[in-house]
């Protein structure tokens, strides 16, 4: 049978679920199949065509449980006429689509979570059990596979933990030249000297941002900025609570809101320290073995996935989530390092990285998947 697949997803912004399914649509063509992808369209649509995939615009990130009917009679006219193998689908008001328009088509289904949900209503938990439905259920980590079973009974026979991965050739900081850094640097307004702590990712208040500032107040070096860099996506009272809250602490001088970065490996090489401060577990932490990768120790939150990925004093340091305190005791003790002795934890994370956590290891494991039910 011909490695058709059609991944489904909300919509094609910023973000590790897209960004997965544009490394996944790389690797579909590169093994010879056809990549088809259905979502409400987005900036990285462009980047899916270029990775020899095509894309198909449907309203797939409404949660309306009319609109999910008719998205899933769309979708089964889309596998029919494309005569797709397998319906891959990443997130759960999509999965339900997808999951109707397999079982009326005899589609392969699978399911990636990329995440934990929260199941305080008993809906909630129906909901979310669409994403332990499909015939191979992917998990991004260990954390994420673990609440799967627990809570849905997914079995060892259909659950896989494929690890999101990183692109060391991209992520390479060998491959990024000082005039990136500069660039960055300059519209970053960063002083030279100043120790830089970028947090990357969504400006949303689980990620941590405002700990980040609250745990900077009580640093004893006080010449550190701190890059909040990330998309906001729509939420502008968040990021005016952030401007009044450095403001408040007289952190404004050292703080920054760029918004969206779209050169990460120098933004990353431009900072001397890459936190991870998010309040809540992360299920897996892109941004954490990127700039492993990138050479950059790493601070992480512990919980989540970055239990896996950060190895405590050789690969990064971890901190109690959501205790400020601790992470500015963390941040000081790291800052205060020998420059050599930082390299090294550098140095060491990105071998790790390039052991464990590829974009290569990942698609191949994904494609390993594919042809285990085509197989069968």
């Amino acid at each position: 049978m011909a490695m058709i697949v059609l991944q489904v997803l909300p919509s094609l912004q910023a973000g590790g679920v897209e960004q997965s399914t544009v490394e996944i649509t790389a690797a579909i063509t590169a093994a010879g199949g056809r990549a088809i992808v259905a979502s409400a369209g987005g900036r990285l649509v462009p980047a899916i065509e270029r990775a020899g995939g095509r894309h198909v615009t449907l309203p797939l990130a409404t949660k309306d449980p009319f609109r999910i009917w008719r998205n899933a009679a769309a979708l089964a006219d889309l596998v029919r006429a494309e005569r797709v193998a397998i319906v891959h689908a990443r997130s759960r008001a999509p999965a339900w689509s997808a999951w109707l328009a397999a079982r009326r088509t005899g589609a392969h289904f699978v399911t990636t979570a990329h995440g934990v949900y929260a199941e305080d209503l008993p809906l909630k938990r129906r909901y979310n059990a669409v994403m332990a439905m499909g015939e191979r259920v992917i998990a991004n980590s260990r954390h994420v596979g673990d609440r799967l079973a627990q809570r849905h009974g997914v079995g060892p026979d259909r659950l896989r933990v494929i690890p999101r991965g990183v692109d060391p050739a991209s992520f390479d900081p060998d491959a990024v030249d000082s005039a990136r850094i500069a660039r960055l640097a300059s519209l970053w307004r960063l002083p030279d000297g100043a120790p830089v702590l970028l947090l990357p990712g969504r400006l949303t208040r689980w990620k941590g941002q405002a700990l980040l500032l609250d745990a900077m107040a009580r640093m004893q070096d006080r010449r550190t900025v701190a890059v909040l860099a990330g998309d906001a996506q729509g939420r502008h009272r968040y990021v005016a609570s952030l401007e009044r809250q450095a403001g408040a602490l007289g952190l404004s001088p050292r703080v920054r809101l760029p918004g969206h970065c779209a050169d990460m490996p120098a933004a990353m090489a431009a900072a001397d320290l890459v936190v991870n401060a998010s309040l809540l577990p992360e299920p897996f932490g892109r941004t954490i073995i990127e700039a492993q990768a990138m050479r950059r120790p790493v601070l992480a939150a512990d919980h989540g996935g970055a239990a896996e990925t950060i190895e405590p004093g050789a690969t990064g340091w971890r901190f109690p989530p959501g205790d400020a305190a601790a992470l500015a005791c963390a941040l000081d003790a790291a800052l205060a390092l020998p420059a050599h002795a930082r390299a090294a934890v550098g140095a060491r994370a990105r071998a790790a990285v390039c052991a464990g956590y590829t974009t290569a290891a990942m698609q191949a494991a994904t494609i390993a998947v594919y042809r285990e039910l085509l197989d069968a």
